[in-house]
């Protein structure tokens, strides 16, 4: 698995540094967005640092913030996200490799996984100990405090981290589903109950109950967009409200912003999350760097990013040579958090709706009774407020030090299918305000009803059988309904249905069926599982059956 996961990557890297790079269209609807619709419109300037020509570098960006992130003339890094420790400081797991091996970029493979260490976000990072060997690490903890460095392959676990560090592999186990592209560039979301949600590099959904207890497939089809792409670098996070994921084509060179309520269905937002130009000073110099990979995230204490983390290279990674004026680092951007709001109304927002009440939190640094432009704002469905549509705010009031804003409820666009709404706006001095709403009617904790494939027998009346399901969602099951097709010419023909009783998180039964449909041994048949729990999305399943 290792060897094919590097051969793959590398066949990529030649691909991609040979020049092949497919121009893609974007939609034409896109040039219709807001500021603020776009996921790179969240991107801030990098706050001052020591900026010096004196470093390696083409042009581009030989004159630049060498204070931020990590970087030095003795190793090229690459990848890695940050954990802020309970003393304040910041803890980035980065890996590397010396600037003067041999193959240059090229040594990646051979990659050294290191934890380094600032008193702030932003950096400057110092190399503080080594953890062993692995490239694209990922870090999380645990909920009993253990904390974890994914690496391609396997992984670092640790009671602290200063380490020891414990290498370990994952178990996979995917339900009968095929694996998407590879177990390779994994990100992984803490869910509610302290259990982690996975996606792989090729957008399928893996669930595990502890985050080292084996990784159970879900989906079998990637959550990607549904456009031509080659996507890469995926990485997902869950905040109060709502989990993200972004993932770059990085042949196409669009990064895509995505959106869920539980992890398993995804919306794609319009627009770039990230583009070649985000780096740029206070002052409006701009950064150049060739190419940026494995963006990571840092989450504040209700979950929201904060700062993004990029692997950046000056040039095409096989121009990147020994000991020549070339290499990467890991830099860091800081990122507009957006707004804490909470909705005031209970009742569901229907088309006869006439107005909607939000409230605008108060923050530290943040006083919206002073600084928010009203008149800029405009809240609904993102569908509706990301090409400056939704609801205009027709009334302001204060409620301690937060605000409150009354909107005509014309336009909203919210749909039942809505779940975190959003809000565009400006302040005063123009800077960009952004936030989304929970639905205090609408359950955030749905059940993840999932089956296997069937096991199926011939009998003389028909066929008989039995289905294994499990609940993989943090909320109680309510009764399923189960049905089991052929599928043949993009038709179905029902098999049989099978109601699932109540299911709590993580509960797995076995439900036997029998059918008079007949169907012939040694034949394979294209069939299809859908499952329909009240309060969750219907699922699916398609697979191929060969009965014995």
């Amino acid at each position: 698995m290792k060897q094919f996961i590097i051969a793959c990557l590398l066949c990529l890297y030649c691909i991609e540094s040979s020049g092949q790079i497919k121009e893609r269209s974007r939609p034409a609807e896109w040039d219709k967005l807001v500021e603020g619709a776009r996921f790179v419109d969240r991107f801030e300037p990098l706050p001052a640092g020591i900026i010096t020509s004196n470093t390696w570098g083409a042009d581009a960006v030989c004159s630049r913030i060498v204070s931020n992130g990590l970087e030095d003339k003795e190793h090229s890094y690459w990848g890695g996200n940050i954990l802020k420790d309970e003393q304040g400081k910041y803890n980035l797991f980065v890996c590397g490799w010396p600037e003067n091996s041999a193959k240059g970029h090229m040594f990646w493979p051979n990659s050294t996984v290191y934890h380094a260490v600032s008193n702030n976000s932003i950096g400057p990072y110092q190399i503080a100990d080594t953890i062993g060997k692995g490239h694209n690490p990922e870090a999380f903890r645990l909920t009993d405090g253990r904390f974890v460095v994914y690496v391609i392959g396997g992984y670092y676990i640790a009671n602290n981290m200063t380490g020891p560090w414990e290498y370990r592999k994952f178990e996979f186990d995917t339900r009968d589903r095929k694996i998407i592209e590879g177990l390779s560039n994994l990100s992984f979301a803490q869910r509610q109950d302290g259990s982690y949600l996975m996606v792989c590099r090729g957008g399928g959904i893996w669930i595990s109950r502890t985050g080292i207890s084996p990784y159970q497939q879900i989906t079998d089809k990637r959550v990607y967009p549904p456009v031509a792409g080659e996507f890469e670098d995926p990485v997902i996070w869950r905040d109060h409200l709502q989990y993200h994921l972004i993932v770059n084509d990085w042949l196409g060179r669009i990064a895509f912003y995505m959106r869920s309520k539980d992890g398993i269905h995804w919306v794609t937002d319009p627009g770039e999350a990230y583009t070649p130009n985000i780096v740029t000073h206070e002052d409006g110099q701009k950064e150049g760097w060739f190419k940026y990979e494995r963006i990571k995230i840092l989450q504040d204490a209700q979950g929201r990013a904060i700062q993004a983390n990029f692997a950046v290279i000056d040039t095409l990674k096989l121009e990147d040579l020994p000991n020549d004026q070339h290499s990467s680092k890991n830099i860091s951007i800081p990122l507009n958090p957006g707004l804490l709001l909470t909705m005031l109304d209970a009742e569901p927002i229907e088309s006869n709706s006439k107005t909607i009440r939000i409230r605008i939190n108060a923050e530290t640094n943040f006083n919206p009774q002073k600084e928010v432009d009203i008149k800029s704002l405009r809240f609904g469905a993102s569908s509706e407020v990301n090409y400056g549509r939704g609801c205009r705010a027709i009334k302001k009031e204060n409620e301690g030090e937060h605000l409150v804003v009354t909107f005509d409820a014309e336009g909203h666009g919210i749909t039942a299918d809505e779940f975190a709404p959003k809000l565009i706006g400006k302040t005063k001095k123009g800077k960009l305000l952004f936030g989304y709403a929970k639905l205090p009617y609408r359950s955030y904790e749905e059940p993840i009803v999932s089956a296997r494939k069937p096991r199926i027998f011939i009998t003389e009346s028909g066929i008989m059988g039995d289905i294994e399901v499990e609940n993989y969602g943090i909320e109680i099951a309510e009764e399923s309904v189960l049905s089991l097709y052929l599928f043949n010419k993009k038709e179905k023909q029902l098999l049989t249905t099978i109601t699932i009783p109540s299911l709590k998180p993580y509960q797995r039964i076995v439900i036997p069926f029998d059918s008079k449909h007949k169907l012939v041994c040694d034949k394979q048949y294209d069939m299809i599982i859908e499952i329909a729990t009240p309060n969750a999305k219907k699922s699916s399943f398609q697979f191929l059956y060969k009965i014995p």
